[in-house]
């Protein structure tokens, strides 16, 4: 009998060697800690007056220093050990490669939203029944947001006027905000160029340090930040351009691991000539193309450059592989590695390549190509953080435009979108019987806590602002927002503060799924980390 109690006492481990489990409040707790914890990380960089952080990198890229406030740049940065965390960290990357912007946003309302749920299962509430109150939520708050939704891609003005409102808004919370109309007008350029394609591939953006902000501009055409060969033409007019991956150097025996034995120094000198002529009948392969550029993604040695130069054609050696696959889209030519058949390959064709100079360095521009949709974005700036937080910035901006481009719809900023929403879940949880209304009320005031952060970070008295702002929507006045500038309730239609609906509503989706995901935690198994065997030396 002893026997057996003594056995009953000790618990029982049914998982391996050092794996380790949380359960039931303490799982919970600790993913609502961990995602609460990323929420209060990045909120202060929310809105136009939201602050920036620094990022050191250690490792590899050790001592070079990131400056931003870039929601999912800041948390791909943070090495987060906390799964509830890293599903935060997942959101923000996912909604940065959708739409581009709201990468913050989407964090924050998901932290919110848990902050909300650890009030509601301390008071009792089964996790199941606010899961079920929230879905009903997201079904009102959509419904709400695509009810005020307007679409004025019909009218070619206006649907001008509201991409660079758009652009302007996105831009405003950001490094460029001084020079956000400067940069709204160069973001509506280029991604009206596309034509509706949406291929943001076609939009280059070369950074070159040195004088203003307000010194980049919009190229139209391709720069490529290489130089011709030696001895080459600077100049081509009507270029028919062979893009290749080959490789084109000279001095190097190809079979690996050879060895060759000879008896005297004329013998290598054979070799070597030999290794010439297969390179010159290499040269010569391509020549026959009829080309007047050639364009090669690996280094061209000494010997085929100066082929290339006596046949009068433009060399160019290790355009980059972004630069390579680039310049074949907006060419229209096709990247080659085998030069047998000249008849198959399709070649790149471009008006005019010439020489450019950009600051200290010189360029290649390619005018007058067929892909009349490509252009060059040159950032100028005083320091390598700046231009790298200048393209992030723009880089959003582009991706919402490009976005709104194919899905029209808009919506107002400013916080108003939120309280609009907050709204119709709040009216959605008083004719809602049951406890489910707790949890619709709670996501109400999530909803809520965007503008309200907007508010804090500006410095303004947030309270105030929000119970205005409640009143004036509950009135039907649902254009009415915050006015970050001179910290009072504005109509965001007259300032012209707008937003893409499709920014909106996948922060709305996103947050409220991830949220959702990790309510219903109730269980963290840590494997056991696998262990190495000992060799049969002992090590």
């Amino acid at each position: 009998m002893l026997n057996i109690q003594s056995r009953s006492l000790n618990p029982v481990n049914i998982l391996k060697g050092e794996a380790e489990e949380e359960k039931a409040e303490t799982a919970r707790l600790s993913s609502f800690i961990g995602a609460i914890a990323i929420g209060e990380l990045v909120k202060s960089t929310l809105g136009p007056k939201g602050m920036d952080k620094i990022l050191l990198c250690e490792g590899r890229n050790e001592g070079r220093v990131e400056v931003t406030n870039d929601g999912a740049t800041i948390l791909r940065a943070v090495g987060v050990d906390n799964p509830a965390a890293k599903v935060l960290v997942d959101i923000s990357k996912t909604q940065d490669e959708e739409v581009g912007d709201g990468t913050t946003s989407v964090a924050v309302l998901a932290a919110e939203l848990l902050k909300e749920a650890e009030t509601l299962v301390s008071m009792r509430l089964h996790p199941q029944t606010i899961v079920s109150g929230w879905r009903k939520s997201v079904t009102a708050a959509r419904a709400a947001l695509e009810s005020v939704a307007t679409d004025n891609s019909a009218d070619t003005e206006r649907f001008q006027s509201d991409l660079m409102n758009i652009a302007r808004t996105t831009l405003s919370s950001k490094i460029l905000s001084q020079h956000k109309d400067f940069f709204a007008k160069m973001a509506v350029d280029a991604v009206m160029r596309l034509k509706k394609s949406g291929n943001l591939d076609a939009i280059q953006v070369i950074k070159k340090l040195g004088s203003t902000l307000s010194d980049s501009f919009l190229s139209e055409g391709f720069l490529l930040d290489k130089k011709p060969g030696m001895n080459q033409p600077k100049r081509v007019e009507k270029a028919r351009i062979l893009i290749a991956n080959t490789p084109m150097d000279t001095d190097k025996i190809k079979v690996f691991g050879a060895k060759v034995k000879v008896d005297s120094i004329a013998k290598v000198a054979d070799i070597e000539l030999a290794e010439k002529e297969k390179m010159k009948d290499k040269v010569d392969l391509i020549l026959k193309h009829n080309i007047n550029v050639f364009i090669n993604r690996q280094l061209i040695y000494n010997y085929p450059e100066q082929l290339f130069g006596d046949a009068g054609v433009m060399a160019i050696e290790h355009a980059d592989f972004d630069g390579i696959e680039r310049l074949a889209l907006v060419t229209g030519g096709e990247i080659v590695s085998t030069f047998g058949n000249p008849e198959k390959v399709r070649l790149g064709q471009c008006d005019l390549i010439e020489e450019v100079m950009i600051g200290e360095d010189k360029l290649l521009k390619f005018s007058g190509v067929p892909v009349g949709e490509a252009c060059t974005i040159v950032l100028r700036g005083a320091t390598q953080q700046i231009l790298d937080e200048a393209e992030r910035s723009l880089h959003d901006a582009l991706c919402v435009l490009s976005q709104t481009v194919k899905e029209p719809r808009i919506v107002f900023g400013g916080g108003s979108a939120e309280m609009l929403m907050a709204d119709a879940v709040a009216r959605l949880a008083a004719q809602t019987p049951g406890k489910e209304s707790f949890a619709m009320e709670s996501f109400a005031k999530a909803l809520r806590q965007l503008p309200t952060i907007i508010a804090d970070n500006g410095g303004y008295d947030s309270a105030q602002l929000m119970s205005e702002l409640r009143a004036l929507h509950s009135q039907g006045r649902h254009t009415m927002g915050l006015d970050m500038y001179n910290g009072a309730t504005a109509d965001m239609q007259a300032l012209g503060i707008i937003e893409a609906f499709i920014v909106k509503r996948q922060v709305l989706l996103s947050a409220a799924e991830a949220a959702e995901m990790i309510l219903r935690v109730d269980n963290i198994i840590r494997a056991a980390p696998r262990r190495r065997e000992p060799d049969h030396r002992g090590h």
